[in-house]
């Protein structure tokens, strides 16, 4: 039986499947605790509120979002089906430090959320938005709160700056208001995610969207304006049309304190294609960007042309990502010998 395409399935899921033999029948992860996948088979049956099939992750790297083909018993799952996007950071303790952590999968945009009423916040916003490209889905910059403040223009100016491109759309959960702009990327059975730390706003955000109190929120502490981790399990919610048909699917995360990387693609070359080209009129290929003559960086941060403050990030993104491959390589090694047999 064929995938229900308004659980987001797509051409390119189909091809996932024919690779394992098209066996089975794909359902999609809507909710993931301790050893278990929560998934669906249809859309409709989550629409209803129907019991779901409650599934055994043995041996299987399972995220929200993700397709999945339960085994013949439907005890377990049999298959992962290969991700068309995955929003991936470093394992945030000790004992996993070489090990991705995957948050979300099979993700069309992600919204990463920063709030009104506190600083804006660029250095992570360029994290973020390297995870993001990374993640193969589109990023979306959301300001939210804006209820807070008069004029909410000079807060999106400054992470539009660092934002490239990249829409910065301007709500207010509790009022409403600019929450039609976030709910037309769901078009088409389209998957959100929304990232973001504790206190910004995502679950009043995901509540405006459905028109409902689906999400707990909480209040944030006085003097730094943080707050509880009021979501406490990643899941997979349908944004339905006014006519009770699903547009597409909200998937909300719990707050991220710390945004850590993992090794990029093309993220920190997306991310920072402003410096990219900058270095790329340099006079030496080779060029440090430190005290050479004919650095195109280093005269744009003279002129005024470039931030300062954005090009030591980049450095220290870079190196961080230089050290975390470096940890790696060494790891891996380790690893090699230990599996490598006795003489």
């Amino acid at each position: 039986m064929q995938p229900d395409p308004a659980l987001g399935w797509t051409p390119a899921l189909q091809a996932a499947w024919q690779a394992v033999g098209a066996l089975g029948r794909p359902a999609r992860v809507g909710r993931v605790d301790r050893g278990w996948s929560t998934v669906w088979y249809s859309a409709a049956a989550a629409v209803a509120g129907d019991e779901p099939l409650r599934i055994r992750n043995v041996r299987a790297d399972v995220a929200v979002g993700d397709w999945v083909v339960p085994s013949d018993d439907a005890e377990t799952v049999a298959h992962v089906l290969a991700r068309q996007s995955a929003f991936v950071r470093r394992a945030s303790f000790e004992g996993d430090r070489f090990e991705a952590d995957t948050l979300a999968a099979n993700i069309d945009v992600v919204f990463l959320v920063h709030a009104f009423g506190t600083p804006p916040n660029q250095r992570r916003l360029e994290r973020e938005l390297v995870l993001a490209f990374d993640s193969g889905a589109t990023p979306v910059v959301v300001l939210t709160k804006a209820d807070l403040v008069d004029d909410p223009e000079p807060t999106r100016a400054e992470l539009a700056a660092v934002a490239l491109g990249v829409p910065v759309l301007v709500v207010s959960g509790r009022q409403r208001t600019g929450v039609a702009a976030v709910r037309e990327y769901a078009a088409g059975h389209r998957t959100l995610a929304f990232l973001g730390a504790s206190g910004v706003g995502k679950s009043t955000l995901v509540n405006a969207l459905l028109d409902d109190d689906v999400m707990d929120t909480g209040a944030v502490r006085e003097g730094d304006l943080r707050g509880r981790h009021t979501t406490v399990a990643a899941q997979l919610l349908p944004l339905l049309t006014g006519t009770g048909d699903v547009a597409g699917w909200l998937l909300d995360t719990p707050g991220v304190r710390a945004v850590s990387l993992w090794l990029s693609g093309e993220g920190i070359e997306r991310a920072f294609a402003d410096v990219f080209d900058l270095a790329d009129r340099c006079r030496f290929r080779d060029c440090k960007h430190d005290r050479e003559p004919g650095c195109a960086v280093r005269q744009a941060i003279a002129d005024g042309e470039l931030d300062a403050a954005r090009w030591h990030s980049l450095e220290r993104l870079v190196a961080e990502e230089a050290a975390l491959e470096a940890e790696q390589q060494r790891f891996e090694k380790r690893a090699d010998r230990r599996r490598r047999p006795r003489s």
